[in-house]
């Protein structure tokens, strides 16, 4: 399984070298956020690095096009996931089967951390390492309200592309070894945080 996915890493890096370089990032991205593996984090630091000064363009294509591609999984979620008979689709088997994280365990389990965390869930999807799609296409099934959706979406993936392009275009490539290293560590410790503060002001104040 390692072997393929480091393949398709690879393929997806080796765009960052093509004039090609900004449309495969924002198909990358669309892709990403609802079947595709290899996040986009890793062709948007090469694209930055090569080209500091678009940091933010590419940085802003990475956000509305992982949120168009929200909106693909929330439909194939709401639309696509069950057959009449209450059965799942093949479309659904192929999920289980092909997508990485996508487990009959973890799909038994969201329900209940939207009912506990609604908005959070989305926002700690988008922001970490905690594969996106997963979330996108079962916020669908359990018809989570859209505009709340949207703006967890967009608040999340923003503020993760956003990040790492300000850091490349900050500090350039010296950064680089400190993204691959400590970037995932990094996003949870701040989301644990960010949702710690609002449970302590819910509760305590």
């Amino acid at each position: 399984m390692l072997k393929p996915l480091r393949r398709l890493y690879d393929w997806v890096l080796h765009w960052a070298e093509t004039p090609y370089g900004p449309l495969a990032l924002f198909i990358l991205s669309f892709c990403e956020s609802s079947f595709f593996p290899v996040p986009p984090d890793a062709l948007l630091i090469a694209l930055c690095l090569g080209m500091r000064n678009r940091s933010f363009k590419f940085a802003m294509y990475c956000t509305i096009a992982s949120v168009l591609g929200a909106l693909l999984g929330y439909t194939i979620g709401h639309f696509l996931w069950y057959a009449p008979s209450g059965e799942f689709t093949g479309i659904a088997r192929f999920f289980f089967d092909h997508i990485p994280g996508f487990t009959h365990e973890a799909f038994a389990n969201i329900e209940v951390q939207y009912k506990k965390w609604d908005f959070w869930i989305i926002f700690t999807a988008g922001f970490t390492p905690i594969p996106y799609k997963l979330f996108t296409v079962t916020s669908g099934i359990f018809n989570i309200n859209i505009p709340m959706f949207i703006i967890a979406s967009v608040v999340s993936r923003g503020a993760r592309f956003f990040l790492v392009a300000y850091l490349i275009w900050r500090f350039g490539e010296k950064i680089r070894s400190f993204i691959d290293k400590y970037f995932n560590i990094l996003a949870l410790v701040f989301t644990a945080l960010l949702i710690g503060g609002f449970i302590v002001v819910k509760y305590l104040i």
